[in-house]
């Protein structure tokens, strides 16, 4: 599988059997994306809460594309009134699609939709695609289940928040990797705006001190699987 970095916390994946899927496609308003909504025709949206800086073009993009919405029930609820095809899960949860499977992990953080309403649990994402595992904490607070998902699945590849101030920063990042015991490590949720300003090179020096291997890409840069 390819997957694109898409800056803050935005990926893009494609699948081997040509299969498209977004997560939190915070595209327009986010000053440091280099694509558009109009970029994109995915299969599937998948969203790991409803903040805004989450959610982003997601309603946009599913109503050009027909895409399906995977998330929580709550904030499935809010996206069924405006007017998009949803699959509604609850975290613990998982699900068969067509490009593989989708379980939804705890997450600690908060999630709310722009306007304000309840949008229900927030969440991390494992995905089983082509024979490898990718775990998209989501935002999150360090917690140490993680060792649980770590002991459970062999996460070829963990994609974490560094940013601090919302979620984990850097030190909380690497012990989450630890946990986990990914073999391979992307970090997200930086540098977006001043608030979250770290440096990435400090995290990979420090995941390269535990043996393992960081990727730091830039927003438009991707990486096959």
């Amino acid at each position: 599988m390819k997957i694109k970095f898409l800056g803050h916390s935005g990926f893009y994946i494609e699948t081997e059997s040509g299969k498209k899927i977004l997560i939190d496609p915070f595209l327009e308003g986010n000053p440091v994306a280099v694509n558009k909504s109009t970029d994109f025709n995915p299969d599937y949206i998948i969203l790991s809460h409803g903040h805004g800086d989450h959610v982003g073009s997601t309603v946009q993009i599913a109503k050009n594309s027909g895409a399906t919405v995977i998330c929580v029930f709550e904030l499935g609820n809010i996206l069924l009134e405006e007017g998009v095809k949803v699959h509604q899960m609850s975290v613990g949860g998982a699900y068969n699609f067509d490009f593989g499977r989708l379980k939804f992990t705890i997450a600690h953080h908060g999630s709310s939709y722009p306007d304000g309403r309840y949008a229900g649990q927030p969440a991390g994402i494992l995905l089983f695609i082509d024979g490898k595992t990718v775990y998209h904490t989501g935002d999150t607070a360090l917690f140490y289940d993680m060792k649980l998902i770590g002991e459970m699945y062999k996460v070829n590849l963990m994609i974490v928040p560094i940013g601090d101030n919302y979620t984990m920063g850097i030190d909380d990042a690497v012990k989450a990797v630890e946990f986990v015991n990914a073999a391979t490590v992307i970090p997200c949720h930086f540098n977006t705006f001043p608030v979250l300003e770290v440096s990435p090179f400090e995290f990979q020096k420090k995941i390269e001190a535990i043996n393992k291997k960081c990727l730091i890409l830039n927003p438009g840069e991707e990486v096959k699987l």
